[in-house]
């Protein structure tokens, strides 16, 4: 059933993505790495229903969404981040299979990882971050989501990989098997993967190939 939510405020967090503070719905719970659909209340847009995942804790007050701009036929992305406090929007019970199961690794394309942002905001919170790892793939290091807080969760343990980058050293370098191979670590745990369903794909066999078991993956089927 939609949940009616009123925005409160809207910041860039990379320059082309925002995060949306929205009133948040009553009845409205989730799981830390769920996601929820997201619709404007208004004439054009009330059928065009977006998944994101809310990464605020369930805790809080508001309702924060990481929403990223792409170049749509429909502009509903558009739409969203041209928004003014007050606007009304329409949001979806929660949904999906990436939830927390225990240690281990995140791995990441672009806004694939807002779902670990949720999860390591809430294992912050709890004081139990140790033996947890994050390879994020982006395209530059400004495309990087929240980069200072993921660093200050992680240190060490969040490893970054840029397609684009010019620097020497860093162009073109993208997480494939044998990156995997290299920075994976501890393979006991659980392996949490998102971002397009091709690099999920793609993850997934070459984490199978290097012997992690299927019951260790967790992602969105």
């Amino acid at each position: 059933m939609p949940h009616d939510a009123t925005l409160m405020m809207r910041e860039l967090v990379t320059h082309d993505v925002q995060r949306l503070l929205l009133s948040r719905p009553d009845g409205l719970d989730w799981l830390p790495g769920q996601g929820v659909e997201l619709a404007l209340d208004q004439e054009g847009f009330r059928d065009e229903w977006r998944p994101f995942t809310p990464t605020s804790l369930l805790e809080d007050r508001l309702l924060e969404l990481t929403v990223k701009r792409y170049p749509e036929e429909d502009g509903v992305t558009e739409a969203l981040h041209a928004l003014e406090p007050g606007a009304r929007l329409r949001v979806s019970d929660p949904f999906g299979s990436i939830t927390y199961q225990g240690p281990g690794t995140f791995i990441a394309a672009g806004t694939g990882v807002t779902p670990f942002l949720a999860m390591l905001r809430r294992l912050a919170k709890d004081d139990t971050l140790a033996g947890h790892r994050l390879l994020l793939s982006n395209k530059s290091e400004a495309d990087v989501i929240c980069a200072k807080e993921l660093r200050h969760y992680l240190g060490d343990d969040l490893v970054l990989t840029f397609t684009r980058e010019r620097e020497p050293g860093r162009e073109g370098k993208r997480i494939d098997q044998s990156f995997l191979d290299a920075n994976i670590g501890n393979r006991d745990g659980y392996f949490y993967v998102c971002g397009p369903d091709a690099f999920v794909s793609a993850i997934n066999e070459a984490l199978t190939t290097l012997g992690i078991r299927a019951e260790q993956l967790v992602y969105e089927h």
